[in-house]
């Protein structure tokens, strides 16, 4: 369960909660205050026109796949470098020691189907660079995969400050249309502010944030399989297992602190040693 999205989530509402109620010449809370910020026909002009434009913009399937990003930003798989390199190191030794037609059984063992397809083009004898050229296209449908998706929420992130915009200016005109009768100036008004307030909400505070996870979990997910590809290359041109580990490690980014403190080849598996 990732903690942090959870706990970002309650902060920002308890944030614009707080700043919706606090008083601050009074220094004291007033629940009443909330019902200000809502206004029915506001939320239909916002989220709904949110709503149809993404109905617009992309096909159904995409809408299905909200509560599997949901998933993966909530409970999401953890994709942990070292312990690639540690599997990828594994096979290594068993090639180096009985010979690749070995791995196909230790192979049943892996639940990584990119590792396991990958090994298995190596064991059944294909050649290097046709190796390297399904395990390169694999990973651009995937990357193409992931920012397809992104898109529907930086799109969605795009379309609530305008449709806040556009329920400003309606909530404008019908303020100008009515200043002779002043108990209609109040909706409209009402219209016109929290309309822009929904919509900035909606883009900052929930959009742009699913975005940013989700490129997040992308990296860090595509990274291991950035290190399961050069290593299966590193494994068919047979490479001794410990250069493999040194080689596997820098590709891990500085920023990213390794978990253990001896890798299996006896290699350093460091905490402070840093990649690239």
């Amino acid at each position: 369960m990732d903690l942090m999205s959870i706990l970002g989530w309650l902060l920002m509402i308890g944030t614009v909660i707080f700043g919706i109620m606090f008083d601050s010449k009074t220094v004291s809370f007033i629940p009443d205050n909330i019902g200000n910020f809502w206004d029915p026909s506001s939320v239909a002009v916002v989220l709904g026109g949110v709503i149809t434009a993404l109905m617009v913009s992309f096909p159904i399937s995409i809408f299905g796949k909200i509560p599997r990003h949901l998933k993966i930003i909530f409970a999401p798989k953890k994709y942990n470098p070292q312990k690639y390199i540690d599997e990828v190191v594994e096979l290594a030794e068993e090639a180096r020691s009985n010979g690749l037609l070995s791995l196909e059984a230790k192979l049943e063992e892996t639940k990584d189907e990119f590792l396991k397809n990958g090994m298995m083009l190596v064991v059944d004898a294909v050649d290097a660079e046709k190796v390297r050229s399904i395990l390169e296209k694999e990973l651009e449908y995937l990357d193409d995969r992931h920012a397809r998706d992104r898109a529907f929420y930086d799109m969605a992130a795009g379309y609530g400050p305008a449709f806040g915009m556009v329920g400003t200016l309606m909530g404008l005109i019908n303020m100008l249309k009515q200043l002779s009768d002043p108990d209609a100036i109040a909706p409209a008004m009402a219209l016109a502010l929290v309309t822009t307030f929904y919509g900035s909400i909606l883009s900052n505070g929930i959009f742009l944030p699913i975005s940013n996870k989700l490129k997040i979990r992308h990296e860090e997910e595509y990274l291991c399989k950035m290190i399961v590809m050069e290593g299966i290359q590193g494994i068919q041109a047979g490479d001794a297992p410990r250069f493999l580990r040194e080689k596997l490690e820098q590709l891990i980014p500085g920023y990213i602190v390794k978990k253990g403190s001896k890798g299996k080849g006896g290699g350093e598996a460091a905490d402070g040693k840093k990649g690239k």
